[in-house]
């Protein structure tokens, strides 16, 4: 397992420019008022597969030998990794077979056949998701692409470079967690960019796996119940759990509940359609006030990508803070 360093980072940076314009990052007075802080927004929903993941997927298919491509690239993934590898796929010219469950996002399956990709809906989850891309893989010879991949955090990490350039003195970067790509990568900028920020992860406590194998300072698999797709793994990833391993300044748990409501509030103060997972950084701020008032924090809007079936429960949501604010302070972590 190879570790990426910045130098990586710098690498996929010039690959990424040759092919993405960098994402706006805006604040909102309503939003900031709503959340007692000053609040940016980097809005990785304006990508072309409507969230952050196309970087990664760049950034690996560009690392690829021509002919090795010429083999194809198979992944597994509920969306957004499955939109990005099918984007970079057909950037390339390489054949691609993506795994996704049964029962996945249906206007992501549409969007990652429409770049050309072969789909295969099998699975209750991602991890068996995961298990027929293995399949696929020894079957057709086609590259593997997993979440332990150097490649993918740097391509993502391309991300926080263009927010500390931005915002240099922020006090806080606040990253959704799935499989914990993204919180890899804003740890590993950080660190050369900005070190007093604090880099804090976020995931739905239906699905705590990737915060539990933190804690625990281990890989476990954990229940995976989230109704956010993009937070949906069942367990904890080796490479990002490497890089945060001491680098991570916190790490939370938000219900669902709060998630809906900060979809809503991001709908209605920052003029964005997020999808669940895009508003898992909001919902931190709301279920965790004291821990980010009166600071500079970006939060990071991971994907646009919102189902036609979350938008009623979206519209629905009350925003009442106290229904779900916490009221105890974030449990220090083993690290």
């Amino acid at each position: 397992m190879r570790i990426p360093n910045f130098t990586d980072v710098l690498r996929a940076r010039r690959v990424i420019g040759q092919h993405l314009t960098p994402t706006p990052m805006w604040s909102y007075p309503v939003l900031d008022a709503s959340l007692r802080a000053k609040v940016y927004v980097k809005h990785e929903n304006v990508q072309p597969t409507g969230a952050f993941k196309i970087r990664g997927g760049i950034t690996i298919l560009s690392s690829m030998d021509a002919e090795y491509r010429k083999h194809g690239v198979v992944a597994y993934s509920t969306g957004n990794h499955a939109q990005s590898i099918a984007y970079a796929a057909h950037l390339f010219g390489a054949p691609c077979v993506i795994a996704m469950p049964e029962r996945a996002n249906a206007e992501k399956v549409r969007a990652v056949r429409a770049w050309g990709a072969e789909v295969l809906l099998e699975g209750a989850t991602v991890d068996e998701a995961a298990t027929n891309a293995a399949r696929v893989s020894v079957e057709r010879g086609m590259r593997l692409i997993h979440a332990d991949e150097a490649d993918l955090v740097a391509g993502v990490a391309t991300c926080y470079v263009e927010i500390f350039e931005s915002m240099p003195d922020l006090d806080a970067v606040i990253v959704p967690v799935g499989s914990g790509t993204g919180v890899a990568a804003a740890c590993l900028v950080a660190a050369s960019m900005a070190p007093k920020c604090r880099v804090v992860a976020v995931q739905s406590e239906a699905s705590p796996a990737a915060h539990e194998s933190w804690r625990l300072g281990k890989c476990v698999t954990q229940s995976n119940r989230t109704i956010a797709e993009g937070l949906a793994t069942g367990r904890g990833y080796a490479l990002p759990q490497e890089i945060i391993r001491g680098k991570l300044a916190d790490f939370i748990l938000v219900s669902d509940a709060s998630i809906r409501c900060a979809q809503r509030l991001m709908l209605t103060h920052a003029h964005t359609l997020s999808e669940s997972a895009g508003s898992a950084a909001v919902a931190a701020v709301l279920s965790y006030p004291e821990d980010f008032a009166g600071q500079r924090i970006a939060v990071v809007c991971s994907g646009g990508n919102a189902s036609e079936r979350e938008m009623p429960e979206v519209l629905c949501a009350d925003f009442k803070r106290e229904s779900f604010e916490r009221t105890v302070p974030i449990a220090a972590a083993s690290a």
